[in-house]
């Protein structure tokens, strides 16, 4: 006596590996699209010279160092003249960073070795900046 395998099971099995071939491909596709969007974060540690302008003028230098995207240094102002702690951080080329000694917050954008942006001070006034990397 011969049996043949129902003709049900066929479609069935084709259907599942179907499905388990869509799941891959998009588990596959989500993985790529994740690691591909993560920016690294450039590299900010050292000293960097600049001036702003605005509610406020006058110069300044950063010294920074480096953990990932995390941001942490000092910030010699010419005006309201001292030297001050500061942290940020930097994901891409977008950069945030206070001084909470002065009330001062900065955003802007990172370039290579040259980064700008604006800056708040007491919360309601404000200008601009731009900084060099000078080591």
């Amino acid at each position: 006596m011969h049996v043949s395998p129902p003709r049900r099971r066929i479609p069935l099995v084709i259907s599942i590996l179907s499905v388990a071939a869509l799941v891959a491909v998009c588990c596959s596709t989500a993985t790529a699209d994740v690691s591909g969007s993560r920016a690294t974060s450039p590299k900010l540690a050292g000293k960097w010279s600049g001036h702003y302008s605005g509610a406020f003028k006058g110069t300044f230098t950063l010294h920074w160092t480096q953990s990932g995207s995390i941001l942490r240094g000092s910030i010699v102002l010419s005006s309201p003249a001292g030297t001050y702690p500061i942290g940020g951080s930097v994901h891409g080329s977008a950069i945030t960073f206070g001084a909470v000694g002065v009330g001062a917050t900065y955003t802007g954008t990172v370039s290579g070795t040259s980064m700008s942006g604006r800056y708040k001070a007491g919360g309601t006034t404000g200008g601009t900046w731009s900084a060099h990397k000078t080591s």
